[in-house]
């Protein structure tokens, strides 16, 4: 029997296990024990402070707590600024948007371009203003308190009202809303024009673009070779400009894009070559059918329509030789060029409007008047 000797540092605990000879027993005896009902050591080890209830602390602020004045006087005026901002920036937007519509409007590449760019810088700019300082008065301005809410009766008492009545001043006392005045009135200043906003654009649901497209620079051409002494203005290449003989347009089955001569000399060239663009094509005259009122607005089957597709405004650059039939290859809506050009199908709901044409003592095509009808897709008819 083994005694238990004292070595200093008090009576070692009996094994309850058998021992072996690879000291497990002694492994076990070196093991500090928990007594239940003693606090863990890893409370010391925590990573986050906690409250009284044990709850982890958060490093903001606790719901409820009192803002700290100073700080929340300079988030105050950086949310002003940035409401103010937003209200410049619509007035902009209103501005650029008055301003587009002068002198002919926005109609035409450029001016739609530069246009585009003012709406959507000035209104990008009021968005984010106005986000950013909203965000920033709730992260900074608004102090957070618990909200209960109790689940009653879809009828409200007299009492759930008035409970109501104070919870909702007590969330504007707590937004700061009633006791910062700058804040109020700079937000009420900033959402003003973005209101008023949409009331302009309403301005676009109207008889635009009124009747600027009912006739094209074809007019204006004639007009001029009218003043000359000449019978019409003749058919010039797109592109290159220059007069287009019969004699250069001889071989059945041919297509080419022709505008008016003198439109290169306009300062707004490219929009009106996008009105007034005519594809010429070369039918075999005994194919050829014209439209009852047009015999005389061909050349022995060479005939001229508007390249804008009656849908929505594409090219129709597409010509099929063997079967003589138009194609536009935004939407496939086809067009026979024997019979007027007529929709044979597709969703187009009207045939390319005709341009007459004829030659001249010079053997040079030309055009004798502008389309009788609004080129391009049919509702721009209804301006």
């Amino acid at each position: 029997m083994t005694d238990n000797k004292d070595t200093g540092g008090g009576p070692r605990p009996e094994s309850t296990g058998t021992e072996s000879g690879d000291g497990t027993a002694e492994a076990e005896e070196r093991t500090p024990r928990r007594v239940i009902g003693t606090p863990s050591p890893a409370e010391s080890r925590r990573l986050l402070a906690t409250d009284e209830d044990g709850d982890a602390s958060p490093a903001a602020p606790r719901p409820g707590e009192e803002l700290d004045e100073e700080a929340a006087r300079k988030a105050e005026r950086v949310v002003a600024t940035l409401f103010i901002i937003a209200f410049l920036a619509s007035i902009g937007f209103i501005v650029v948007y008055v301003l587009s519509g002068r002198n002919g409007g926005m109609h035409g590449v450029r001016r739609a371009m530069w246009s585009n760019y003012g709406l959507g810088s000035t209104m990008t700019i009021a968005f984010l203003a106005m986000a950013a300082g909203i965000t920033i008065w709730f992260r900074r301005l608004m102090t957070a308190k618990p909200i209960i809410q109790e689940r009653g009766d879809l009828t409200s008492d007299s009492e759930s009202r008035q409970a109501f009545t104070q919870s909702f001043m007590q969330g504007a006392t707590d937004s700061g809303i009633t006791r910062r005045p700058l804040l109020r009135r700079t937000l009420l200043l900033a959402a003003a024009p973005l209101g008023l906003a949409p009331l302009v654009l309403l301005r676009d649901l109207g008889p635009l673009p009124e009747d600027k497209l009912r006739h094209t620079y074809w007019r204006e051409a004639v007009e001029q070779a009218h003043r000359q002494g000449k019978r019409g203005a003749r058919l010039v290449v797109d592109g290159t400009y220059t007069p287009l003989r019969r004699a250069d347009f001889e071989s059945p089955g041919s297509m080419i894009t022709v505008v008016p001569e003198g439109i290169d000399k306009l300062p707004n060239v490219l929009d009106e070559v996008a009105k007034a663009a005519t594809i010429v094509i070369n039918i075999p005259d005994e194919l050829f059918q014209p439209v009852k009122g047009r015999e005389n607005w061909h050349i022995g089957g060479i005939v001229a329509y508007s390249k804008i597709c009656t849908h929505v405004g594409c090219p129709a650059a597409l010509y099929e030789q063997t079967t003589h039939h138009i194609l536009c290859p935004c939407h496939q809506s086809t067009f026979d060029a024997t019979k007027g050009a007529k929709v044979i199908f597709g969703p187009a709901a009207r045939p390319l409007p005709q341009l007459p044409i004829s030659v001249d003592d010079q053997g040079y095509l030309i055009a004798l008047a502008d389309y009788d009808e609004p080129v391009g897709p049919s509702f721009w008819e209804r301006g």
